[in-house]
């Protein structure tokens, strides 16, 4: 990923480019502002340190209980984006993760969505018909949760596969054939047949 962003100058550059690709790639309806708000959420997590206090360490039911509970509105409403943004971007990099540990995918996915909509219902609310509601990002991030999920997991794709193609390195071509053994991307496949390895069917690659 870093030699992605290298290459576009900054860290939101890179991104800005990738999520409107994957919003293409995968026919997502995107508002301005939720497309904002996914590069600005992986520009945070290319930088772990920022990202470490926000950890999904712990069942994600108790994660989302305590958020739903805390008693200052502040503090819950940052943790439900919190948890929101960490549900969002491990399901998008890492789904194959959860399935792997026999926890499925519709509810992991229904943890983000419940997180992004509480945060949303907590927005102010217009007072009277002339004044202007503010922009529900967080409602619109609950309402096609898997949809950004889809793009996520596009990005994913697409910086493994600039990875691999910047780097002719055996270990980034492994990194790149085990994910497409999970993912079966065309994308990746792509990467893959740059480098003489071409995946067949079924799960299968064949080196050339």
């Amino acid at each position: 990923m870093s030699h992605g962003i290298v290459a576009a100058g900054s860290v939101s550059e890179f991104f800005l480019e990738v999520v409107g690709d994957a919003i293409k790639a995968r026919r997502v309806e995107a508002t301005d502002g939720a497309t904002s708000y996914l590069v600005c959420l992986l520009s945070d997590y290319a930088k772990p340190d920022v990202r470490a206090e926000e950890p999904l360490d712990r069942p994600l039911s108790f994660l989302l209980d305590e958020a739903l509970h805390t008693p200052e509105p502040g503090p819950r409403f940052d943790r439900l984006r919190a948890l929101g943004d960490g549900v969002l971007y491990a399901c998008g990099f890492f789904g194959e993760h959860f399935e792997a540990r026999g926890v499925a995918a519709a509810y992991v996915m229904g943890i983000g969505t419940t997180a992004y909509g509480a945060a949303s219902s907590m927005l102010r609310a217009p007072k009277d018909a002339h004044e202007m509601a503010p922009i529900d990002i967080y409602g619109e991030l609950s309402s096609k949760f898997p949809d950004f999920v889809d793009v996520l997991s596009e990005v994913a794709d697409a910086t493994s596969a600039f990875g691999a193609a910047s780097s002719a390195s055996a270990k980034q071509v492994l990194k790149l054939y085990e994910r497409w053994l999970k993912t079966g991307s065309d994308r990746l496949a792509q990467a893959l047949g740059a480098h003489g390895l071409v995946p067949g069917r079924g799960g299968k690659g064949v080196l050339q």
